[in-house]
């Protein structure tokens, strides 16, 4: 059992099938004796909605990944060289791509048999805006094995219809209470960054703790439907049984008549054989006598 060969499959599979799919086979690397693999596929969590619906787009639609990367490649580039009328046209391709590869990702999902929702949709969005703002959302996305959406929070900054002019060469140092400000602007981006990060996880529990819930609750009403079929056909079995029964107590009364006929008859029967033969042994007397 190859560790990459089983991530690939789990990872292509819908997310309710996730867990129990990865049960089987970490128990499964257990049984064969390498617990290292089963700690290493029992580790490997659910994705989300949006977070598989991106995995399956990089999977159905290969040919649509290198596109996305170069064009990611270009835009970091262009905003490194400050290039303002490059990064007008990459940006312009950015929004036509980007908006065109999250409908491929819902459309795909419906085919798969799992719709995504309009919120699901917008992190696919998400994902594919980090993808093109940074390499190493780029890669992650890029293995198919995404287990949440990327943040697109690292974007890149506004660029204006102008020219970008380059900022000039030299800058005075800025005074000590501009670096207090500036690190604590720092600070505050860094606390706001792992807010959104928790936040995100949060919100991926959530939505995976009530894609939960729905499975569930179909599965319960499938059992609970199946279970009504059951009663019924226990009842209908049942009404069955009792009038098998009652056919057999009639029958059972109907034999015993029909036994007692029987010996009647059989009385009657030897009545008459011994009337017969006495009559008979009469008719013989009476005509010896006659001779």
């Amino acid at each position: 059992m190859d560790f990459d060969a089983v991530a690939d499959e789990l990872y292509g599979l819908r997310p309710e099938h996730f867990t129990t799919a990865r049960d089987t086979h970490a128990a499964a690397a257990r049984k064969a004796g390498d617990r290292a693999l089963a700690e290493r596929i029992g580790k490997l969590r659910r994705p989300s909605l949006s977070a598989w619906a991106g995995n399956l787009l990089v999977r159905e639609q290969p040919d649509e990944v290198e596109p996305l990367l170069r064009l990611g490649e270009g835009l970091r580039q262009a905003h490194h060289d400050l290039d303002g009328a490059q990064l007008r046209e990459l940006m312009r391709r950015q929004r036509v791509l980007v908006s065109t590869l999250s409908r491929q990702a819902a459309q795909l999902a419906a085919q798969a048999g799992r719709p995504i929702t309009p919120d699901a949709q917008r992190e696919v969005e998400n994902t594919l805006q980090a993808v093109l703002a940074d390499p190493d959302a780029a890669r992650q996305w890029a293995a198919g094995r995404l287990v949440k959406p990327l943040d697109a929070a690292v974007g890149f900054p506004a660029v204006a219809q102008d020219a970008v002019r380059p900022a000039p060469a030299v800058s005075e140092a800025p005074p000590p209470t501009a670096r207090r400000e500036r690190a604590a602007d720092e600070t505050r981006r860094e606390r706001l960054t792992k807010a959104r990060e928790e936040a995100g996880t949060a919100e991926n529990d959530l939505r995976a703790a009530e894609e939960e819930a729905t499975v569930a609750a179909h599965d319960a009403q499938s059992a609970k439907n199946h279970t009504d079929q059951l009663r019924q056909r226990v009842s209908s079995l049942a009404e069955e049984l009792e009038r098998a029964e009652e056919e057999h107590r009639q029958a059972a009364a109907a034999e015993r008549q029909a036994r007692e006929r029987t010996r009647f008859a059989d009385r009657r029967v030897s009545e008459a054989r011994r009337r017969a033969r006495s009559a008979a042994a009469r008719v013989e007397r009476l005509t010896a006598e006659g001779r």
